[in-house]
């Protein structure tokens, strides 16, 4: 009996498993049509904080509070501070107490805090957020009151109590509370894990003077004892809001959600991005401190350079001014994390699904 030659014994194989093969591939690119393709965002695992929002509600302001409040599974917020600044204290505690009850979290404790800046004398925003502070809806007085004690004592209790570097503190306003804290307790630091700020201007300019930010002129002084406190800190400022702007078919999306937290936040839009976008020229109007969140959530939407960042508090033209050392020039170590860019149709992507979460 004559054996088969080699040649023509592994062909006779693979064909004894063309079959199988054959099978196995069809089941394969059959998962692959059936199967949902993940996103990116689905791919990144989502970035949880222990949360205090520091605030002075403020259109944009309430925006933000709404956003993260949306948020639970990824920001812990264990309690919102309050500060003057775009309106009086009695205003800004009363619109951070009605953001709490439109998000419908009476969990969340609110604490009033600092009535003026350090220093200088108190200036609001009333020309940009109307004089209750939120433009474009309604305002009354909330059923759900403040929580008994000072913000500043909250945050040197809570800071003190907590476990080291746990604690991210999102600031919207002027930082007069965390520098009235760190004033008197300098060991809170301990407990922080990250400051993320809306503030400062570099390449943009400002928005109050030709070269200041409007949070950071409210108490230049605060925010020097916060860029010094060794802290890690992000700052968003102008250079990247005025990147994410809004649009009509953006505001439609959130008035088209159904539900009253989209309505409400459409209304506020659509009165308060007037301002900035006669001012400016732009198409479309920033919302600042909602960008703070947004970080929190996805920060993979937004890219910066870690730089020495001061503030400059001597009276005269350059009051207020963050001083951005962006190329190094000045060799003095980076203190923040500036950032500079970010994805527009991200972020309100991103905005429009809580907000939609919202009743």
């Amino acid at each position: 009996m004559h054996s088969r030659p080699a040649a023509l014994a592994l062909p006779s194989r693979l064909a004894a498993l063309f079959p199988i093969l054959f099978l196995g591939l069809v089941a394969l690119l059959t998962a692959s049509f059936i199967a949902p393709k993940a996103h990116a965002a689905d791919a990144t695992p989502a970035t949880t904080h222990t949360l205090i929002i520091d605030t002075d509600p403020g259109a944009d302001d309430v925006i933000a509070l709404l956003f993260a409040m949306a948020s639970p599974e990824q920001l812990k917020i264990q309690a919102l501070t309050t500060v003057a600044g775009n309106v009086p204290l009695s205003k800004t505690s009363r619109n951070a107490r009605l953001a709490r009850e439109w998000a419908k979290r009476p969990d969340i404790a609110i604490y009033a805090g600092a009535p003026r800046p350090l220093l200088r004398t108190p200036i609001y925003a009333a020309d940009i957020h109307g004089s209750e502070g939120i433009t474009g809806v309604k305002v009354h007085e909330p059923s759900q009151p403040l929580a008994e004690g000072n913000a500043v004592d909250y945050l040197i209790r809570t800071l003190r109590a907590a476990p080291e570097k746990s604690v991210t503190l999102a600031m919207l306003g002027p930082e007069t509370n965390l520098a009235l804290a760190l004033t008197q307790a300098p060991d809170i630091t301990r407990g922080l894990r990250e400051l993320v700020l809306m503030g400062g201007a570099h390449f943009n300019g400002g928005n109050i003077t030709p070269t200041a930010e409007f949070n950071v002129f409210a108490d230049p002084h605060a925010a020097e004892i916060v860029l010094k406190s060794g802290v890690p800190i992000t700052m968003l400022p102008l250079d990247l809001t005025h990147k994410v702007l809004t649009s009509p078919e953006r505001i439609a999306k959130l008035r088209g959600l159904g539900n009253q937290a989209g309505r409400t936040v459409a209304d506020i839009l659509d009165a308060y991005v007037q301002h900035d976008m006669q001012y400016y020229g732009l198409p479309g109007g920033p919302v600042h401190d909602a960008t703070v969140v947004a970080y929190l959530l996805q920060p993979s939407l937004f890219k910066g350079r870690k730089v020495n960042v001061e503030v400059d508090s001597r009276e005269g033209l350059g009051f207020g001014q963050t001083v951005v050392d962006w190329y190094g020039g000045l060799k003095k170590p980076a203190n923040v994390n500036w950032i500079a860019e970010g994805d527009a149709q991200g972020f309100f992507d991103l905005l429009t699904q809580r907000i939609s979460r919202l009743p």
